[in-house]
C-alpha cells in the first residue's frame, strides 16, 4: 500500500510523490517516541499546546528532496495537587479561652488554576481535648497579621473558595474555642484540610475536560488533597512580659548612633494562679552589636557570663543569647527584671 505526499524540491515548488505507507508510519512512531520522553509535566502550563513535525531528507532521482510527516499536537493535561503547612508554633492557650487561631499555607503546586475548598475538623485522635470551631471557623489572614483580626475576611464554603494559580499560596486561620476545665499541660488538635473542587482520588485519576482550557484534569501524587493539624497547649499560668531599652550614646545623649550602649530591660510576671515550671529567659544579642562583657542583671545582682552556680549565662555556642535560668515562678514571686547590655558596632 502506499500514500501519496507532496514534497518540496529545490526549485521551490512541491511534487507528488507515493511512498509505502510502512515508510511514513515510521516517522510518526519515531516522533512519538521522542515526544513522550522530552514533554515536562511537572511546570509546564496546564493547556499548553505541544506541536512537531517530523521529516526525512532523501534524493529523487538525483534531486535533494525533504518530506514532512503530518503535525501531531497534543495539550498538557492539568496535574491537580495540593499542599498545607503550619506556619503557627504550639500555641499556648487557658480553658475557656475563645478565638484562639493557627495559621496555616495552602498552595496550589499543581500546573494550572484550581479552585480548593477548605475543611476543619478538631475532633482528631491522639490529643487530650477536642477545641470548640469557632462559628465561622476558617479565615483568611487577608491583612497578613498571622492571627485572627477584624479585618481577616470569613471563608464561606462554595462562595469565597480560594482559586490559586500554579504555585500560588494563601495563608488560613483556623479558629477554635478552648473548653474548660482543662488541666495544665493538655494538648488539643485542630486540622485544616484543603481539597481541589475538580475532584480527589488515587494518583492517576482523570476528570476529563476538567482541566484549565477544556484539557483532561489528573490527580497527582498528592491524591489534589492535603490536610496538616496545628496544637494547642493548655498553660493555667498567665505570664507577662514587657521589654524596653535606654541608649548612652558616646557623647552622652540618646541616639542609637555607632558607639553608643543599649541597656535592655526585661520585666517577666506570673498574673494568674498556678506555676510556669522549670521558666528559662532567653534573649539573642541583636545583629549589629555586640554584648558588654558582665553586663547581666537579675533583680540587680549581677550574674557571671559563664557557666557557674548562679543562674545567668552569656551562650556562645550558636548565636550569642543571654540565659537566665528564673525556675519555678508563681503569682507571689512578683516581677523578675534581667537587664543586659551591648553596643552598637
Amino acid at each position: 500500500m502506499t500514500l501519496a505526499r507532496n514534497i518540496r524540491v529545490p526549485s521551490g515548488g512541491t511534487r507528488m510523490v507515493e511512498f509505502p505507507r510502512a515508510i511514513v508510519a515510521l516517522i510518526v512512531v519515531g516522533y512519538c517516541m521522542l515526544a513522550t520522553v522530552s514533554v515536562r509535566a511537572a511546570g509546564t502550563p496546564a493547556g499548553t499546546s505541544i506541536d512537531n513535525v517530523a521529516t526525512v531528507d532523501f534524493e529523487l532521482s538525483g534531486v535533494p528532496t525533504t518530506l514532512d510527516s503530518n503535525t501531531v499536537t497534543l495539550l498538557v493535561h492539568e496535574r491537580l495537587d495540593v499542599l498545607v503547612t503550619l506556619q503557627s508554633p504550639q500555641l499556648v492557650v487557658a480553658p475557656n479561652q475563645t478565638d484562639a487561631a493557627l495559621l496555616f499555607t495552602v498552595t496550589n503546586t499543581g500546573n494550572g488554576n484550581d479552585e480548593v475548598e477548605l475543611f476543619i475538623d478538631s475532633a482528631l485522635l491522639g490529643d487530650d481535648f477536642d477545641p470548640i470551631p469557632a462559628v465561622p471557623a476558617i479565615y483568611f489572614d487577608t491583612d497578613a497579621s498571622g492571627d485572627l483580626s477584624v479585618g481577616d475576611v470569613p471563608y464561606v464554603p462554595g462562595g469565597n473558595n480560594p482559586i490559586l494559580a500554579a504555585d500560588e499560596s494563601v495563608d488560613i486561620l483556623l479558629v477554635n474555642n478552648i473548653p474548660g476545665g482543662l488541666a495544665n499541660g493538655n494538648l488539643g488538635r485542630s486540622e485544616l484540610a484543603a481539597a481541589s473542587s475538580v475532584g480527589t482520588g488515587a494518583p492517576g485519576t482523570t476528570f476529563p475536560g476538567l482541566g484549565d482550557s477544556g484539557v483532561d484534569a489528573i490527580v497527582g501524587a498528592s491524591g489534589a488533597a492535603a490536610a496538616v493539624f496545628g496544637e494547642y497547649l493548655i498553660s493555667d499560668v498567665g505570664i507577662n512580659m514587657i521589654k524596653s531599652v535606654a541608649i548612652t550614646d558616646l557623647l552622652g545623649g540618646t541616639e542609637p548612633t555607632v558607639g553608643a550602649t543599649l541597656t535592655y530591660t526585661i520585666t517577666t510576671e506570673v498574673t494568674s494562679a498556678g506555676t510556669a515550671t522549670a521558666s528559662v529567659f532567653a534573649d539573642t544579642i541583636p545583629a549589629f552589636t555586640t554584648f558588654v562583657a558582665n553586663s547581666i542583671f537579675l533583680n540587680g545582682t549581677n550574674l557571671t557570663d559563664g557557666i557557674d552556680a548562679d543562674v545567668g549565662e552569656l551562650d556562645t555556642s550558636g548565636t550569642p543569647t543571654v540565659i537566665v535560668r528564673l525556675g519555678d515562678l508563681t503569682l507571689a514571686d512578683g516581677p523578675q527584671t534581667v537587664e543586659f547590655q551591648v553596643t552598637i558596632d
